[in-house]
């Protein structure tokens, strides 16, 4: 093949591949028009910004135009591609016009469809604080929050700032109304469940630990620990009086309990006070021991017996079957008893004055056989002898 013969190949070969891109770039524009005209969604490509107006390429002679003002962050940039979709046809006197927010909206729409089925968290960002709760903005179209779900528990009021980022689930959707509700709390309640069962796989029962009371109540004291509510029963307030012991815990108040129950399942933690004292039962067998000698004062009458006062804050119990050879102790005598035991219920101790009086008696009993001379066989056999004497002469 000579020189001239290459060239001409050369120039079919451009041709053709000229002819080809031809065809595609028709083939695309005609594709482009029948999406556009079709109010189908369709990617253009930024040709001028002016200030009023964006120009894209659609494809024709004259180029599609969108309100500047529904690019709410940021101007488009010359060559961007962007998605429109079709708002009001034009001719040869007047721009075809296009919407990139209607657009946006519907890509949105699609996308919050397939969230709502699948309950998949999304992201959006609060743009009004509204009666009854929160305007928000998630890509472009607005749902609606209430209160009540807005918040743990429900809120009686806002606490979200304007343009404060949050993530929640779609809880109800009309796609024709162009309606959402949203719900934080459901993303909180699974996040707040998730932090739960973490506080309570590192917790174990019998564990001292500090925690800051919430509340308090006649049956108990509910506590905040490590972010999670336990509650303390009333019978694990305090060992003595655990009625009027609950009166001195304050909200807020920062207090030492032991871990009595760790309940897994349904992430419960139970938690006591007196666990963490010692009990006063083993410190008062400890301090009187059964037998225990003492001297009490009688301070009152009571069902079955009398009240004594032992020292301070210790009392104890004489039963009327214990009151000795003396009959009834008076109220204000000193009396001297013994220790019996210790009731369990009151902490008070079981006295007894007439064991005590026994023990005395006993006591004295071996004194005196202790003392008394010891006699020989030999002062036993005489004084046998002057007795059958004595006996002879009468």
């Amino acid at each position: 093949m000579n020189e001239m013969e290459e060239k001409k190949s050369s120039q079919d070969t451009n041709e053709e591949e000229q002819e080809m891109s031809m065809e595609n770039l028709l083939a695309h524009q005609g594709e482009l028009s029948d999406k556009l005209y079709s109010k189908e969604i369709i990617q253009v490509k930024v040709v001028e910004v002016s200030s009023e107006y964006v120009f894209v390429d659609i494809g024709e002679k004259k180029e599609g135009i969108i309100s500047l003002a529904e690019f709410d962050e940021k101007k488009p940039k010359v060559g961007e591609s962007i998605v429109a979709i079709l708002e009001k046809r034009g001719n040869e006197n007047h721009n075809t016009v296009l919407s990139h927010r209607r657009a946006k909206e519907r890509i949105s729409w699609q996308w919050l469809e397939k969230a709502f089925a699948s309950k998949e968290r999304i992201k959006g960002k609060v743009i009004q604080q509204v009666k009854g709760g929160y305007i928000v903005d998630v890509s472009g179209v607005r749902g609606f929050m209430p209160l009540s779900l807005s918040e743990l528990g429900g809120s009686p009021k806002h606490y979200l700032p304007v343009n404060a980022k949050i993530k929640f689930y779609i809880t109800d959707m009309d796609s024709k109304a162009r309606k959402i509700i949203l719900s934080r709390r459901q993303v909180l309640e699974e996040d707040e469940k998730i932090r739960r069962q973490e506080v309570i796989g590192h917790t174990r029962e019998g564990q001292i630990t500090r925690v800051v009371i919430s509340k308090v109540i006649d049956s108990g004291i509910f506590v905040r620990y490590q972010g999670m509510e336990g509650f303390v029963n009333l019978d694990d307030v305090a060992w003595k009086n655990p009625q009027e012991a609950i009166k001195t815990y304050k909200r807020g108040q920062r207090i030492k309990v032991k871990i009595l129950k760790v309940d897994s399942e349904n992430q419960k933690l139970t938690f006591g006070i007196r666990q963490t004292m010692p009990n006063p039962l083993d410190v008062l067998k400890r301090k009187f021991p059964f037998k225990t000698s003492l001297r009490v004062k009688i301070i009152e009458a009571v069902e079955g017996g009398l009240k004594a006062h032992i020292a301070q804050d210790i009392y104890g119990f004489i039963p009327e079957t214990d009151y000795g050879y003396d009959g009834i102790p008076k109220k204000d005598e000193e009396v001297n008893a013994v220790v019996v035991g210790v009731n369990p219920q009151t902490y008070e101790l079981k006295l007894s004055v007439k064991r005590f009086q026994e023990m005395e008696d006993r006591k004295r009993v071996q004194q005196y056989l202790k003392g008394a001379p010891k006699l020989t066989l030999g002062q036993i056999l005489t004084e046998s002898d002057e007795d059958e004497d004595d006996q002879g002469e009468i």
